[in-house]
C-alpha cells in the first residue's frame, strides 16, 4: 500500500485522475474510462482516457479503472452531538465539547463524507475552524440551535429549571446554542434571527415531540401556526428556508401550511399526508434508522417507548415516497454514539432494501445537494456539490470497487476509499504511484 499522499504538498498543482469510470451523482450507469482534471477547487475537465494534454505541474492518480464518484453528503447530522453524552453535551466544558467534535470531524471526512447539514447544535466555530483549514472535516451547512417550544422536542432542561421567566436568564442548554426555546412568534423571530446572525444556512424547528426529548409526547404539536409562520417569514426575508422535525400527520401538515420546506422524519405520516406533500412539492428527508438506536435506549424508559411507537412507521414511509414520488433526502440522525458514527457508510448502504445501489448512492450525492441548494445566498459554499461534472466543485472519492455493483463497499472507507479529495484538495491518498506530471 502506498503511503498517504497530500496535495497540499503541491500548492497550486493540478490534480489529474487518470482511467477511471464516472459515477456522476445522477446516473444509474458509470461512465466509460475517462479523465477527470481538477484545478483550483473545480472540475475543470472531463475527457475521455485516450486523451492526453499537457497538464503542466500536474498530481496525476492512476485510477486503473476504479470507479470515481462525488463526496458523499448526510443532510441529517449532528456534528457536535455525535461523541459526547447527553450531560456532557448539555453541561459540560464547551472547550472539551469542541475537541471532540473536531476529532469527530475528521472521522467523517475520512468516511467520505465531505459534506452534512447539521440540523441541531453549536456548529459555528467548527465549520469557521474547518473552513479555515485549522481542522479537516466536511463542509457544514448549520442550523446553529434549534428552536424548540416549553416541553417540545429539544428541550433537555430538567423540571427544577421550571418555572420559565419569559425574558429572564438563559438555561445552560440555551446558552451553549444547542436549542432554544420560544413560546411566540416574537420569540420564534428573535430566536430565528439570532441563528441567521451567526451564519444559519437553514433553520430548524421541532414542530412535535420527539423520541431522545424527556418531555415531549410523540402525539404532541408543539409550535401554533403563527409561531411557525413566523419562523419561515424571517428565513425567507433572508432567502433561505425552514426544516421541521414532524413524526405525525398533524405537526406534518401544521409545518407545509406554515411553509416549511423540508420535513424532516416523517415516519407516522398517512398516506393523505404523503400526498400532501408531493401535491406541495416538499422536501422529505429521511434517515433509515438502524435498530441499534432503538435497542441502544433503556428499557422502561419514556424514550424507549417512544422509540418503539416510531420505528415501525420507517419502512412505511420509504414506500409512501416511492409510491408518491417525494422528493426524498437522506440522512443519519446520529446522536451520542460514536460507534454508530463509524457506521455512516453502512446506514447508508441499508437503502437497498427500498432502493437499486445506484439510487442510495444518488441520493446521498446530487439528490442531496439539491436540497442543500435551497439555502440561496446564505448557502455557503457556492458552487455546484454532488455531482462530478465540469465546473462543479472538486469534492471526489476514488473507490476499489465499484459501488454500483456493491454497495457495501462504502461500509469500510479504511479500505476501499483510496482517494478522498474535498475542494480541489487531496485528504487521503492510497494509489501507489501518485506523482507530480
Amino acid at each position: 500500500m502506498a503511503a498517504p499522499f497530500s496535495a497540499q504538498a503541491q500548492q497550486g498543482a493540478a490534480v489529474l485522475f487518470q482511467n477511471v469510470r464516472i459515477f456522476d451523482g445522477k446516473s444509474a450507469a458509470l461512465s466509460a474510462p475517462s479523465n477527470v482534471l481538477v484545478k483550483g477547487n473545480k472540475i475543470e475537465k472531463i475527457s475521455p482516457a485516450t486523451t492526453t494534454s499537457d497538464t503542466g505541474q500536474t498530481v496525476v492518480v492512476d485510477g486503473s479503472g476504479r470507479v470515481l464518484m462525488p463526496g458523499l453528503i448526510d443532510v441529517h447530522w449532528h456534528a457536535m452531538l455525535i461523541r459526547p453524552t447527553p450531560a456532557v453535551a448539555i453541561a459540560g466544558d464547551i472547550g472539551y465539547n469542541n475537541l471532540l467534535a473536531a476529532a469527530e470531524a475528521t472521522d467523517t471526512l475520512m468516511r467520505g463524507f465531505t459534506t452534512v447539514r447539521d440540523v441541531g447544535g453549536p456548529a459555528f466555530g467548527l465549520k469557521q475552524a474547518i473552513d479555515e483549514g485549522v481542522v479537516a472535516g466536511p463542509r457544514i451547512y448549520p442550523s446553529g440551535a434549534m428552536i424548540t417550544v416549553t416541553s417540545g422536542h429539544g428541550d433537555f432542561r430538567q423540571l427544577s429549571d421550571l418555572p420559565r421567566t419569559i425574558g429572564g436568564m438563559l438555561t445552560r442548554m440555551e446558552q451553549v446554542g444547542g436549542a432554544m426555546v420560544a413560546d411566540s412568534p416574537d420569540e420564534v423571530r428573535v430566536r430565528v434571527r439570532e441563528q441567521l446572525m451567526q451564519g444559519a444556512s437553514q433553520v430548524k424547528l421541532t414542530a412535535g415531540g420527539g423520541v431522545s426529548s424527556p418531555f415531549s409526547p410523540i402525539d404532541a404539536v408543539t409550535f401554533t401556526g403563527p409561531e411557525m409562520r413566523a419562523a419561515v417569514e424571517a428565513a425567507e426575508n433572508w432567502g433561505t428556508y425552514v426544516v421541521a422535525h414532524a413524526f405525525t400527520p398533524a405537526a406534518i401538515q401544521l409545518a407545509i401550511a406554515a411553509g416549511v420546506k423540508c420535513i424532516e422524519h416523517g415516519f407516522l405520516m398517512d398516506e393523505a399526508t404523503a400526498k400532501l406533500i408531493a401535491e406541495k412539492g416538499v422536501w422529505l428527508s429521511l434517515q433509515p434508522l438502524p435498530e441499534e438506536m432503538r435497542t441502544g435506549l433503556p428499557e422502561g424508559s419514556v424514550q424507549r417507548a417512544k422509540a418503539d411507537e416510531v420505528w415501525p412507521g420507517i419502512g412505511r414511509t420509504y414506500e409512501f415516497a416511492k409510491k408518491y414520488k417525494l422528493k426524498t433526502a437522506w440522512g443519519t440522525d446520529v446522536l451520542f454514539s460514536a460507534a454508530l458514527a463509524r457506521r455512516q457508510g453502512a446506514i447508508l448502504a441499508s437503502l437497498v432494501r427500498w432502493y437499486t445501489p445506484a439510487e442510495a448512492l444518488a441520493m446521498a450525492t446530487g439528490t442531496n445537494a439539491e436540497l442543500l441548494a435551497l439555502s440561496g445566498k446564505r448557502n455557503p459554499y457556492p458552487g455546484k456539490l454532488g455531482v462530478v461534472e465540469e465546473g462543479a466543485l472538486a469534492d471526489l472519492l476514488l473507490v476499489d470497487g465499484n459501488p454500483i455493483e456493491n454497495i457495501r463497499l462504502i461500509e469500510d472507507p479504511a479500505k476501499n476509499f483510496l482517494v478522498i479529495m474535498k475542494d480541489g484538495k487531496i485528504h487521503k491518498n492510497l494509489v501507489a504511484g501518485s506523482k507530480p506530471n
